[in-house]
């Protein structure tokens, strides 16, 4: 037999992510983390292989991976490929080795419910629904081997290749999935200002915007998210070393993070299956180091409003695979250094607090970098992200709605009474109810509104100052609703009491 006479006759049919996939006719099935799939599929025939696909999570895809194969019985060889860096950082590849060498465990997820917990240090989840039977059966009816390279990879495929076809070792199997059906509250679909000090906090309130109000879309892999458009994050007073709460609710933890920064930060050489790191599209893509630039730019002129990097390549449009962080923006003012970091596309759930947390070390390595090399002592301003499909995925509505049941009453209840709109002094003079606007620093009086109709006074005011925050608006009201039943009884008003 050759490499490009057909192996077997089967076709690998997939119950699920079916878009997701390269399939073929082979025998052997191919995983490759977050290496890219077209870079092994371009190197083997499809008669060579029965399917390769990428595995981003260990608890968000090995079910569904499981699943494909019961359903594919013909696959009787499994590659893995935990050749990158990034493959290695997502675990997804380890987690599934472990899983036909160690087996697994009946457990809890972290949304609570039961399930398989495969038996690694890499957290891995199976549906309860498929029997553990069938799943030992699957374990001990695969022959799996690991590579460490893509050109091991490809090697070991062809080998398996040449042999002799293999008996599928049963018949198809399905097994039911319940799927999450999404509660969605009437809210705005452009344009959402979220704030908060830390990372942590201000995901759980982005979680909760989009999973209450986010509009419900097919993702064109396979699946729905849930949607808002253009979503601006402000992060005003997150630590150096970055903050993780106890216990830690994010989707990454510090050792994680560690790894990422240097994407973000650091050039990196070209590596086969590798599309690029943002460090690399940010100090030589362009032939030029745009963080350098940036640097340099603020250092000569600090008031400048054009220290910019790009990340889009024109290109992009042709080839596929554009990356979601597209434009940075650094800006001093008032003696502080800000970074807007714009994203076309923002997985929130799982992507935005590992992109928060990398472009904060960026903001942070600028500033250092202008201080070390000039008499500006600049502090830490605030990072603003700008999401403009800001989406959640239908494989972890569970886990939002977990996190936001957990976490987001106790945030809220964590009161923070300032407001960029300043404060509002009310008081009844001359039978009137006066209220003064005053700064929310010094304390100087910048507008006055005065009336006897309370729905009317906080109209204005509300007008007057779009930006205000909706709890200081919702309290004002309260307020000038006491005031003018001060007013009409005779009773006197004193604020707050």
């Amino acid at each position: 037999m050759t490499a490009t006479e057909p192996a077997t006759q089967f076709q690998y049919k997939p119950q699920y992510k079916p878009n997701q996939l390269i399939c073929g006719t082979g025998q052997t099935a191919v995983v490759t983390g977050w290496s890219v799939k077209s870079t092994v599929a371009k190197q083997l025939h499809p008669q060579e292989f029965a399917v390769i696909g990428q595995l981003y999570s260990p608890t968000r895809g090995i079910s569904f991976l499981i699943r494909n194969l019961l359903a594919n019985p013909h696959v009787r060889f499994l590659v893995i490929i935990n050749a990158t860096k990034e493959d290695r950082n997502a675990g997804g590849c380890e987690c599934l080795l472990d899983f036909f060498r160690n087996g697994f465990v009946p457990g809890v997820s972290d949304t609570g419910r039961h399930c398989w917990v495969v038996k690694s240090k890499i957290t891995g989840y199976i549906d309860i629904e498929i029997p553990a039977s069938v799943l030992e059966q699957l374990r001990q009816s695969i022959e799996v081997k690991d590579a460490t390279s893509i050109a091991d990879a490809v090697s070991i495929v062809k080998s398996y290749a040449q042999q002799a076809t293999v008996e599928p070792w049963g018949n198809p199997l399905e097994f039911s999935l319940s799927e999450p059906v999404p509660t969605v509250l009437p809210g705005t679909r452009y344009g959402h200002r979220i704030e908060g000090k830390t990372i942590a906090e201000t995901w759980v309130k982005i979680i909760h915007r989009i999973k209450t109000t986010g509009t419900i879309r097919p993702t064109g892999y396979d699946g729905q998210w849930q949607e808002l458009i253009d979503l601006m994050a402000v992060i005003t007073d997150e630590p150096t070393g970055f903050y993780f709460p106890e216990p830690n609710y994010l989707p990454i933890d510090r050792s994680f993070i560690e790894e990422y920064i240097s994407q973000i930060l650091d050039d990196s050489p070209y590596r086969e299956g590798v599309k690029y790191t943002y460090g690399q599209r940010l100090r030589s893509w362009f032939g030029r180091d745009q963080i350098e630039q940036a640097i340099q730019k603020l250092i000569g002129e600090i008031d400048a409003a054009s220290a910019v990097m790009s990340l889009w390549d024109v290109k992009d449009h042709e080839k596929g695979g554009s990356p979601c962080l597209n434009h940075i923006w650094v800006r001093v003012v008032a003696n502080e250094l800000s970074l807007t970091a714009t994203l076309r596309s923002n997985d929130m759930f799982a992507a935005w607090p590992a992109n928060a947390m990398g472009l904060r070390a960026l903001q942070q390595h600028i500033r250092d970098q202008i201080q070390a090399r000039s008499d500006y002592d600049l502090k830490m301003g605030p990072l603003i992200t700008i999401s403009q499909s800001a989406h959640i995925y239908d494989d972890v509505w569970q886990n939002a709605d977990s996190l936001i049941q957990q976490q987001y009453l106790a945030i809220c209840q964590d009161k923070n009474y300032y407001d960029p709109a300043g404060n509002f002094l009310i008081e009844i003079v001359e039978n009137k109810i006066v209220v003064n606007q005053t700064t929310p620093g010094s304390g100087e009086i910048v507008a006055c509104y005065s009336g006897k109709d309370p729905l009317r006074l906080i109209g204005e005011i509300c007008s007057a100052s779009p930006a205000i925050r909706p709890d200081h608006a919702g309290y004002l009201g309260m307020e000038l609703q006491k005031a003018a039943d001060c007013l009409r009884t005779g009773k006197q008003y004193i604020q707050d009491r």
